[in-house]
């Protein structure tokens, strides 16, 4: 046990040291850590709770940002069309995508492992159909699938939640078969087969642990794509409604006023999603380049 903690903490040294080497992506790493406390801190450090109608006053409507409103506080941010303080549903509408996007990508991640992995195992005809079925998907864009699912299952964050799942599990499950599909010929995978080792135990002890780096990189990629489609879903009007916290909403919501001199109801919004994605991006990018050196060539 001492040996394997020495073994573990000295490869996360290694990755660390590695992926140090881009200032770039230290820096939108410690973004995203200062976006993800204040978006869960939103509560306390946010000043007001726009979502709360007890909080809100029409006579603060439109407030350009630096306006002092009715609350004695200053709306750095400005106001919206109800008086609700900008910033604070930006950092309410940041939580909520940070909800959705994680809890998206894990879910997606573990539904495509066990497709993936069950698929370049078993092979043959299971093998067959599975695949069939992620390329049949793969073939159709994440946002049309998000757009029928929603439709069908209604608004919220749990619909929208399942609705991503199912639209982006099949990148996680091409991923891992083709990983898998390569371990699964190498020699410790046959000699762990040929024991009385149960099924389960080579998959998720000898097979799984090879196949996660490329998986990571897709994770990545795939968060910050949860967040975006979510926040089209909402722009479009098919997502979370204008009563609840999210960035697509505020963003839709300003874009009624595009043409007027109150442009920040959906510049602060838009600004915040596209530092968060491309943020997640640029983290995304190095771990592929750590993972993988060939890819930095």
């Amino acid at each position: 046990m001492a040996v394997a903690e020495t073994t573990r903490r000295q490869r996360l040294s290694e990755f660390w040291s590695d992926f140090a080497q881009s200032r770039v992506a230290v820096v939108a790493l410690a973004v995203i850590l200062v976006l993800l406390f204040l978006a869960f801190a939103c509560e306390w450090v946010a000043p007001q709770d726009p979502y709360d109608l007890r909080n809100l006053d029409w006579l603060d409507a439109f407030l350009p940002p630096g306006t002092v409103g009715s609350g004695g506080y200053v709306h750095v941010l400005g106001t919206d069309n109800v008086g609700r303080d900008m910033l604070s549903a930006v950092l309410y509408g940041l939580r909520t995508s940070f909800i959705i996007g994680l809890s998206a990508g894990a879910l997606a991640l573990t539904a495509g492992i066990a497709v993936g992995l069950t698929a370049a195992y078993f092979g043959g005809r299971l093998e067959a159909v599975l695949m069939r079925v992620v390329d049949l998907q793969l073939s159709m864009p994440a946002i049309l699938m998000a757009l029928v699912l929603v439709a069908l299952l209604g608004s919220g964050v749990g619909q929208i939640v399942l609705a991503l799942v199912v639209a982006q599990y099949a990148y996680f499950a091409r991923t891992t078969h083709g990983a898998a599909t390569v371990e699964r010929r190498k020699d410790y995978i046959e000699a762990a087969r040929s024991t009385p080792l149960p099924t389960y135990r080579v998959l998720f002890r000898h097979l799984l642990p090879n196949v996660m780096p490329p998986l990571i990189v897709v994770a990545t990629v795939q968060v910050a794509a949860a967040i975006a489609l979510e926040a089209t879903l909402s722009f479009l009007g098919v997502g979370l409604p204008l009563t609840e916290p999210s960035l697509g909403s505020l963003i839709s919501n300003g874009f009624r006023y595009i043409h007027t001199d109150r442009t920040w109801l959906s510049l602060y919004p838009g600004f915040a999603l596209m530092i968060t994605v491309v943020a997640i991006n640029l983290v995304g990018d190095q771990v592929r380049t750590v993972l993988d050196p060939r890819q930095g060539l």
